[in-house]
């Protein structure tokens, strides 16, 4: 009797594993990936600080239950921060493809493999409607306003941030000099126009958009940011980040992108497909 007792309890333990593992094959819980919780650490671009904090960041709150611990700053710079652990994170969200080519490869530090391509905003020159130049910049080129006399023209650090970069090729495409612009940091250029401190700047139009900035575009001149995402793979809570993303390039995150300014494009995916999470095969198309 007690063999025979030992036979059915092993025999059924045999049949549990195997259920187990044929529910798990059809989508259950034990398949599925982790349910998120705790705080998402999202590393963006200055340019989208209003977006984020205003809008997607408490939104993405209130759908999953994570909370939202964003950090802005110019997209060259945040590259540094996260090579040199300044700080945790899950998230990456750059205005340039060139700022995720230098967490690529293992003399990069292997910190990305991928990144997707979701959203562009063009380079445009924002004013302060109550400078004394705002008529000459609505009625002259601007090449020739930000060099009048007093005029205070103002652009980030083309080492630190991918605008003041492409703020740069500007100026040199219009063969002016690199001085004729200030540089400042990516989140104070806002606030350092609506303040007075300056007549005009180099912004992307989404951003100008969302502080109700007015603008005058670059004529020939053709520059804009890229916007891309990834989930950084030293990533301390990468359900999180998954979950963040799938929000992000899910139905409500592309309306928010839209409702401030941004041009969303079809997401494109660069590197290595097969080190994409399989949670965000919906929002990136799959393997």
């Amino acid at each position: 009797m007690k063999k025979l007792a030992v036979v059915l309890v092993a025999g059924a333990a045999l049949l549990a594993g195997c259920g187990g593992s044929s529910t798990g094959s059809s989508g259950s819980t034990s398949s599925a990936p982790p349910k998120p919780s705790g705080k998402v650490q999202v590393l963006y671009a200055g340019s989208l600080a209003n977006l984020m904090e205003k809008d997607l960041g408490t939104a993405y709150t209130a759908a999953s239950g994570v909370t939202f611990d964003g950090t802005p700053a110019g997209s060259t710079a945040l590259v540094s921060d996260i090579k040199g652990k300044v700080k945790p994170a899950d998230v990456f969200i750059s205005a340039s493809t060139d700022a995720n080519t230098g967490l690529i490869g293992a003399a990069n530090g292997d910190w990305e493999d991928w990144y997707a391509t979701f959203a562009t905003a063009p380079l445009v020159i924002g004013y302060n409607p109550n400078s004394k130049f705002a008529n000459d910049l609505k009625t002259k080129p601007w090449q020739q306003v930000i060099t009048e006399p007093g005029f205070l023209f103002g652009s980030t650090d083309p080492k630190l941030d991918p605008k003041g970069k492409l703020g740069a090729q500007a100026l040199q495409k219009e063969n002016l000099p690199a001085t004729a612009a200030q540089v400042f940091p990516e989140e104070q250029l806002v606030g350092r126009l609506q303040a007075g401190q300056l007549d005009a700047g180099f912004f992307y139009s989404s951003e100008a958009a969302d502080a109700k900035i007015p603008t005058v575009t670059l004529g020939s001149v053709q520059l804009k940011a890229t916007y891309t995402v990834t989930v950084l793979n030293k990533a301390p809570n990468q359900a999180a980040a998954i979950s963040f993303v799938n929000y992000l390039l899910g139905s409500d995150g592309l309306a928010l992108l839209k409702k401030h300014g941004l041009q969303v494009v079809p997401v494109t995916v660069t590197g290595t497909k097969t080190k994409e999470p399989a949670g965000l095969q919906g929002v990136l198309g799959g393997k």
